[in-house]
């Protein structure tokens, strides 16, 4: 039994997706979205296309400290991409498409909104909100508040993704805006 496939398809998924989404993504979040929440590519096929497009230099991986490296399209895979995209079946262009913009906002969110906490001494906990400045390590906002209960903390981390545009909102017109 011999196997050969063209990989080809796979790899322009793959930068279709990258540019559909608009935003950097890990290899987790390319795993879930190409073959869990969808079966775009398979796992093997997705490891492989990452691969290649990384050594001609369609996408680049950007190491984040302490996080997890994120891919995103290069101006060459744009260009590559604006060639051959018509190979990928309509239907799944549409599926692409509609997946990224149902799901952009969330995979930003989940980037960028970051919360965590930790018990203290006195039985307390310290909850810290984060904005983080895509692609870098550093906050563009940080705001450290104590609670009572750990359950307190806990609702406080899990409202932090829908209300810290808003809050950084608040402060840059109350503090920054002349």
């Amino acid at each position: 039994m011999e196997f050969h496939q063209d990989n080809t398809i796979q790899k322009i998924k793959l930068l279709y997706l990258l540019e559909q989404m608009e935003i950097p993504l890990t290899e987790n979040n390319l795993i879930d979205i190409c073959t869990s929440s969808n079966t775009w590519l398979t796992y093997l096929d997705l490891k492989e296309a990452m691969i290649e497009l990384l050594q001609v230099g369609f996408i680049v991986e950007t190491p984040i400290e302490n996080e997890e490296s994120r891919y995103s399209i290069t101006l060459d895979g744009r260009s590559c991409l604006g060639h051959f995209y018509f190979r990928i079946p309509k239907d799944i262009r549409d599926k692409i498409i509609a997946y990224a913009q149902e799901n952009r906002m969330n995979y930003k969110k989940i980037q960028e909104y970051v919360s965590d906490y930790y018990k203290n001494k006195d039985g307390t906990y310290t909850v810290t909100f984060k904005i983080k400045e895509p692609m870098l390590a550093s906050s563009l906002l940080e705001v450290k508040l104590k609670t009572p209960t750990r359950q307190s903390a806990v609702e406080a981390s899990k409202k932090w993704a829908n209300k810290a545009p808003k809050v950084y909102e608040f402060i840059y017109d109350n503090f920054l805006d002349s």
